[in-house]
């Protein structure tokens, strides 16, 4: 399916883009950034210069969560005595060690960001510690409040199933946060992944090379269809970021597979076609779809700022709601 292209917004040759929480999207100049965050003081200096947009982006989000996470729902501040609730990122899992090492530096991330918090790692499968026993040793350290943020795409099976089947099985008081999902920080982490793959700069996307140009959304796939409605809204937003079509894919579970839709897009006349990794982290799916791209692939997403600030994001909005012990509370995007 290839999502509708918008008419590209005209942007400023050299302007930041600043936004809520929320993710608002404003112009900017794309950049070729690395993904390596400067550490900055709050509030931001005026001097103070980012590699990229969603790096931009993700620092506004996380120093704003952060200023709203010291308040519990009850109007107090969160002290020593009260501390926030952890932070639980959880992964898949893997039995690659890149993937591990990715997501450990994905947590560091999120520490750097927000200072004191407590964030642990959990894992669905395979990869230690597994879910069921972060959540065992917070428990023992006295921890009472928790919040389980999937290092996922979208709602599927694990998101449904897996996530709360732990958290019932727990003795914290837990919430549920959403997915990654659709949201401007994610579109931006995304487009900063092709442009250091070499998708050329916006100065240089003439339109000859717009109209022969397409990009593949590859994603790791699910039978449930709210998982993939919700990637094919991704590469909706992704093909008004870029003024390109983006056709969403999958490695397995749902079709078009990669390189069915690589030739799609090349039946309408797109031979230069970029794969997007919509991956967390480095693996066997992400490896065989950019074995499939006829012209550029973009690394997975990994450690990149922009995907540590929409996980605190995710955070954040979990704990807008009351914790609850022994039910699934999901938190609406």
């Amino acid at each position: 399916m290839t999502a509708s292209i918008p008419s590209p917004a005209p942007r400023a040759g050299s302007a930041s883009r600043t936004g809520s929480a929320a993710g608002s999207r404003t112009s900017s100049t794309a950049r070729t950034g690395t993904t390596a965050p400067a550490a900055f003081p709050d509030p931001l200096p005026p001097e103070a210069g980012f590699d990229s947009t969603a790096q931009l982006m993700g620092r506004i989000s996380a120093q704003l969560g952060s200023q709203l996470s010291s308040v519990g729902l009850d109007g107090r501040r969160h002290t020593a005595a009260h501390p926030a609730p952890a932070l639980v990122l959880v992964g898949h899992g893997s039995r690659r060690p890149e993937t591990l090492a990715t997501v450990k530096a994905l947590q560091g991330r999120i520490r750097e960001l927000r200072p004191g918090l407590t964030v642990r790692l959990g894992h669905i499968e395979i990869d230690e510690p597994l879910l069921p026993d972060t959540l065992a040793r917070l428990t023992a350290e006295g921890v009472t409040d928790a919040v389980l943020v999937p290092l996922l795409l979208s709602r599927g099976f694990h998101v449904k199933h897996d996530l709360p089947a732990a958290a019932r099985a727990s003795a914290l008081r837990t919430r549920i946060a959403e997915p990654l999902g659709e949201h401007p920080l994610l579109i931006e982490a995304l487009y900063d992944r092709l442009r250091q793959a070499g998708w050329p700069p916006e100065g240089l996307l003439t339109e000859r090379i717009r109209r022969g140009s397409g990009v593949v959304l590859a994603a790791a796939g699910s039978r449930d269809p709210e998982s993939a409605a919700g990637t094919r809204r991704i590469a909706g937003q992704l093909a008004e970021r870029l003024g390109v079509p983006v056709v969403a894919a999958y490695a397995c579970a749902a079709a078009p597979a990669v390189p069915a839709a690589i030739r799609t897009l090349a039946a309408r006349g797109r031979h230069r076609v970029a794969i997007a990794s919509c991956f967390t982290a480095p693996g066997r799916f992400a490896a065989s779809a950019a074995e499939a791209a006829p012209w550029i692939a973009s690394a997975p997403l990994g450690a990149h700022a922009a995907v540590a600030g929409l996980l605190l994001h995710r955070y954040d909005q979990a704990l807008r709601t009351p914790a609850s012990t022994g039910h699934l509370r999901l938190v609406p995007a």
